[in-house]
């Protein structure tokens, strides 16, 4: 396995960000946002709740989005009232961020941190790691130091949802290799399991008029037994692992992995 921490490639992100975030993510914003709100028990909308945008930025739930990437979650998020600080490792990522927020005249705090060293105590009441954004560490502890830094981040009874990609789906839907067309690119991907599944790399081509890049990279996996370990090591309760966003069982016909949990 490469030494190369191969997320902190400006280049890569540049080029292959219209890929990764093509038009289908955007187009579920409002249902994960609506999601992380129910998962929350966030009653924003009851006919009790305090009126959310009326209300003291301060006084207003916290939200961390962890990995934010272009602020995808981030600007929905706030749009519906929340007090949102988002953290990522690419500043490029972050400065797109940070305009569109401007532009919707949103109050967004954005943060340019590693996961494995970002802590805020006891500050958020839910904090989301969304679009499989997990697991990319060489070093599996290092794993366990960002499930770590986001327990002691979350306020006692806060909720941490996350969103990776299920060892279980990963065989369910593997391909040695595929290409597709996006974002004006041909993309070549080839795909191979290793240390029995332990890890899945990736090696992604990217053509462009006359250019040409490649990139590999690896990803540690998890099933849902392991995620859910790996949580209860890092300190969270009540951990369930649901097959969507409509809270459907995570089975042979769930399409993604979430877990959701408790400190």
């Amino acid at each position: 396995m490469s030494k190369t921490e191969w997320y902190k490639d400006i280049e890569f992100w540049e080029h292959y960000a219209p890929i990764m975030f093509d038009e289908i993510h955007w187009e579920e914003v409002p249902e994960v946002a609506d999601a992380v709100t129910r998962l929350s028990s966030f009653n924003l909308y009851g006919e009790t709740a305090e009126d959310t945008w009326h209300a003291p930025l301060e006084s207003r739930p916290k939200i961390l989005d962890l990995c934010c990437g272009l602020g995808r979650i981030s600007t929905e998020l706030a749009l519906m009232g929340f007090e949102v600080t988002g953290v990522d490792i690419t500043e490029n990522f972050l400065k797109t961020a940070k305009e569109d927020a401007q532009a919707e005249n949103l109050n967004i705090e954005y943060i340019h941190a590693d996961a494995r060293k970002f802590v805020r105590p006891s500050y958020f009441d839910t904090i989301v790691n969304l679009y499989i954004s997990f697991g990319y560490f060489e070093d599996p502890n290092d794993d366990l130091k960002v499930l770590q830094n986001v327990y002691e981040s979350l306020k006692p009874g806060g909720t941490f949802i996350i969103e990776t990609l299920g060892k279980e789906i990963a065989v369910k839907n593997f391909v040695e290799s595929e290409w597709f067309e996006r974002a004006g690119c041909t993309v070549l991907t080839e795909y191979e399991p290793l240390d029995s599944w332990t890890y899945l790399r990736n090696r992604w081509i990217l053509i462009k008029e006359d250019r040409r890049m490649e990139k590999i990279f690896v990803q540690r996996l998890y099933a849902g037994s392991e995620l859910k370990a790996i949580l209860q090591k890092a300190g969270f309760a009540n951990i369930k692992i649901y097959g969507d966003w409509d809270e459907s069982p995570y089975d042979h016909r769930a399409r993604m992995q979430i877990a959701v949990c408790k400190k």
